[in-house]
């Protein structure tokens, strides 16, 4: 557990922060001084590490424009699936040649439209487990129980010509239990229409890399990121962890 972890390391007067076994130690004074990059071994005490709950350590990372953000929380996603549901699902662009649509009203008092579109494979249904699908309408519950029986699910709405993403501060694909923003920055969101190129690959592998790039979306990686305080008798210094 790194969190117990670094509250260990700041009850101890010092830490060995890295493992240069070869190297003399240096101090943080001199390191402040020197040009980088170099390697340096260092003693020196834990002042203090941010965020301090590690949940809020993952972030988004756009490897294009170098922006970092936070992760939406599922109240965010949820407020823009109740949106979307307010647009009906346009009876015209159900059932095309890649893919088959099924449509039904909810039962609940505020009525909703749902549609999903499964997509086809050689003029055929997939195996649930291979199979990539489009829901309009959907509830955040809802679309989680998709996640957990077909291999990926996109949100869409319907306008007068295709399907389209929702806004990007949503998933614009969710496959298993992982959920897959884009850059609103760097992408330039085409028509779902464009997934037909990989319907009609020999083995559609429905890679969220290859979906991100048919449907111009810069996919946003998810990154892990903190910072240190280090002290010793010579002075402070910052520490960044970054990694994929």
């Amino acid at each position: 557990d790194l969190e117990l972890h670094l509250q260990r390391c700041q009850q101890l007067s010092v830490t060995v922060l890295t493992d240069h076994q070869d190297l003399s130690n240096t101090e943080l004074k001199t390191i402040k001084n020197s040009t980088a990059p170099q390697q340096y071994r260092i003693r020196a005490k834990l002042r203090t590490y941010k965020p301090q709950k590690l949940h809020q350590s993952i972030k988004l990372h756009c490897s294009k424009c170098n922006s970092m953000q936070e992760v939406p929380d599922r109240d965010d996603f949820d407020f823009i699936l109740r949106g979307s549901a307010g647009t009906a699902p346009n009876p015209e662009l159900h059932n095309t040649s890649w893919y088959e649509s099924v449509t039904w009203t909810t039962q609940e008092q505020k009525q909703r439209e749902i549609a999903i579109h499964f997509v086809k494979h050689d003029e055929m249904l997939q195996h649930p487990e291979d199979t990539l699908l489009m829901i309009e309408g959907g509830t955040l519950k809802e679309i989680w129980k998709l996640t957990k029986r077909f291999k990926c699910v996109i949100p869409v709405r319907s306008t007068e010509d295709d399907l389209e993403l929702l806004d990007l501060s949503a998933p614009f694909l969710l496959k298993g239990n992982v959920k897959y923003y884009g850059c609103k920055q760097c992408s330039t969101p085409k028509p779902m229409t464009n997934l037909s190129s990989i319907a009609a690959e020999q083995q559609p592998s429905w890679e969220p890399t290859e979906i991100a790039q048919v449907l111009g979306i810069e996919l946003l990686q998810y990154v892990f990121v903190m910072k240190f305080t280090l002290v010793d008798e010579t002075g402070s210094l910052n520490a960044y962890l970054f990694d994929y």
